[in-house]
């Protein structure tokens, strides 16, 4: 069993990440999947895609906690979602994990990422000059790069994949990173204006942001 993180956030929601030590064949075993599914799954050449595709989906029947078919295309813009379960579901992945979160309460997004000093050299990208201001200077920087980064992307999953740029409708407001905590994100686009609660912690050498509508 890879299940590695679990947390409930409420009664209604709740995530989970597993780290990939299985084979393909070892998690393929522990799904249904259709005919499309099994195109798709077929697509994929060997290696960590196809991986995270199944852990994503293997995380799913955990959080279900259930032997059933589960039905799980993606939308035209890519956002996965449950046909034949009422929760909305978010899914992520990175290197060696995957992430999935799912809620009857609304809409959620979750994102993970490894954290590498790459980020540097693109936080002009993704962040105002008026968030780059409050990036700390020691060696946190990075991490707190990466929380801006990863609460971006949640809320750019949760609201459908649909046409929102990072740094031009999305703003943070200024926070002090610690290893855990929650940030305020404000989406600003044709689509919907909303202030966001987006939680982030630092998880072993990852990132990892959610947040629920």
């Amino acid at each position: 069993m890879s299940l590695v993180y679990l947390r409930e956030i409420d009664n209604q929601t709740k995530f989970a990440i597993w780290r990939i030590e299985e084979s393909d064949d070892d998690l393929l075993s522990k799904l249904q999947l259709d005919e499309r599914e099994k195109a798709k799954l077929g697509s994929f050449n060997k290696g960590k895609r196809r991986l995270h595709w199944l852990a994503t989906r293997v995380l799913l029947r955990t959080l279900l906690n259930t032997s059933h078919y589960i039905e799980c295309p993606s939308d035209a813009n890519g956002k996965p979602y449950l046909a034949n379960f009422p929760q909305k579901i978010s899914l992520s992945h990175s290197f060696d994990y995957a992430a999935a979160m799912i809620s009857t309460k609304g809409e959620v997004g979750i994102d993970m990422e490894i954290i590498k000093t790459k980020v540097e050299r693109i936080q002009h990208k993704f962040l105002k000059p008026t968030e780059l201001a409050f990036i700390a200077q020691d060696d946190s920087r990075y991490e707190q790069l990466y929380a801006c980064w990863c609460a971006k992307e949640a809320i750019y999953k949760l609201q459908g994949n649909a046409g929102v740029s990072f740094l031009h409708n999305m703003s943070i407001q200024p926070f002090e990173y610690q290893t855990q905590g929650i940030l305020k994100l404000e989406l600003d686009s044709d689509q919907d204006k909303h202030i966001y609660d987006v939680h982030y912690e630092k998880f072993n050498e990852y990132m990892l942001a959610y947040a629920v509508e």
